[in-house]
């Protein structure tokens, strides 16, 4: 982990500290949870599971595509949303 330094307001702070005595987790805990929701609110995908998915999307095109050389990032898109 990469430790960093964050400046809160005064309610935020005490928020954050009664949520994190409510739910039994630090407050460190609680921030990575909500970086990790923003992240995938915006459709941020780590790299490793962008390659797990490509991998696993490799050889589920059909050769009957004619169109596969102008159209790939299409079917590409296709097959890592399943």
């Amino acid at each position: 982990m990469i430790r960093t330094q964050i400046q809160l307001t005064e309610e935020q702070a005490q928020a954050l500290k009664t949520l994190a005595a409510q739910e039994k987790k630090s407050i460190a805990d609680l921030i990575r949870l909500s970086v990790d929701a923003l992240l995938a609110s915006r459709g941020y995908i780590d790299p490793a599971e962008q390659r797990e998915r490509a991998l696993a999307a490799a050889g589920k095109l059909y050769d009957t595509a004619q169109d596969l050389a102008s159209n790939h990032d299409r079917y590409l898109a296709e097959a890592l949303e399943k």
